[in-house]
C-alpha cells in the first residue's frame, strides 16, 4: 500500500521547488525591473535643511569661543585687586610726627581689605561637642574644600545658614583655589534645610 508513496513525496518536493523558482522569478519581472523613483524635491529640502543646520552650528561655536574668551578676559580682570580711595581714610596732618601718622594708614589699609572682601563670619577653633557636621553633603563641597572649610573655622551647617551678603563675600574670596563657590553652588540655602534636618 505504501510502496509509490516515496515516489509521490519526491514529486511532491520536485513540484514545490519549481513554484519557489516560479514566484522568485515572477517576483524579479515585477519589482526588479521597477526603477527606483526618487523625490528630488525631498532631497533638496534635507540638503538644505543641512546646510542650515551646519550654518546655526558654526555660528554656535563661534558664540562658544566669543563667551569663553570675555570669561577669561572678566576671569583675568578679577583675579588682580582693586583698590579704591577709602573715603573714611583720615588726612595725615603735617604736624603730625611720623610715630603718630604710621598708624592710621595701616588700619585704612585693613579697612579697605574688608570692604573688597566683606566681612569675617563668626568662625569656631573646633566642631561643637568634638562633632563636626558633614559638609560634603552640600553640593560643591567636596573633601578638600571640606578641609579648607574646617580650617577656616566653619565646621557646622547652621554657621554656613546665617552667613549674610558681606559674609558670603568674604568666605568666596578666602577660599583660595575654590573662590566664588559659595555664591555659585548655593551653600546658604542649602546648609539652612540640611541645619533644619539636624534640628
Amino acid at each position: 500500500m505504501f510502496q509509490g508513496w516515496g515516489f509521490l513525496l519526491g514529486e511532491i518536493w520536485i513540484l514545490i521547488a519549481l513554484a519557489a523558482l516560479l514566484g522568485l522569478f515572477i517576483g524579479w519581472l515585477v519589482w526588479g525591473r521597477r526603477s527606483v523613483v526618487t523625490d528630488d524635491g525631498e532631497a533638496a529640502r534635507l540638503r538644505a535643511e543641512l546646510d542650515a543646520c551646519q550654518t546655526r552650528a558654526r555660528d554656535c561655536a563661534q558664540r562658544v569661543t566669543r563667551l569663553e574668551d570675555d570669561l577669561s578676559v572678566a576671569r583675568a580682570a578679577s583675579a588682580v585687586p582693586i583698590r579704591a580711595s577709602s573715603p573714611r581714610r583720615a588726612a595725615v596732618s603735617p604736624e603730625a610726627s611720623p610715630a603718630e601718622s604710621a598708624p592710621e594708614p595701616a588700619r585704612a589699609a585693613n579697612t579697605e581689605e574688608e570692604d573688597a572682601a566683606g566681612s569675617k563670619p563668626a568662625t569656631l577653633d573646633a566642631p561643637r561637642d568634638g562633632q563636626a557636621d558633614d559638609l560634603k553633603r552640600i553640593k560643591g563641597i567636596g573633601p578638600k574644600l571640606e578641609a579648607l572649610c574646617n580650617r577656616l573655622g566653619f565646621w557646622h551647617f547652621d554657621q554656613i545658614a546665617n552667613w549674610n551678603a558681606a559674609e558670603i563675600a568674604w568666605v568666596d574670596a578666602n577660599l583660595e583655589s575654590f573662590k566664588g563657590r559659595v555664591t555659585r553652588d548655593n551653600w546658604v540655602a542649602q546648609a539652612r534645610i540640611l541645619a533644619a534636618e539636624n534640628d
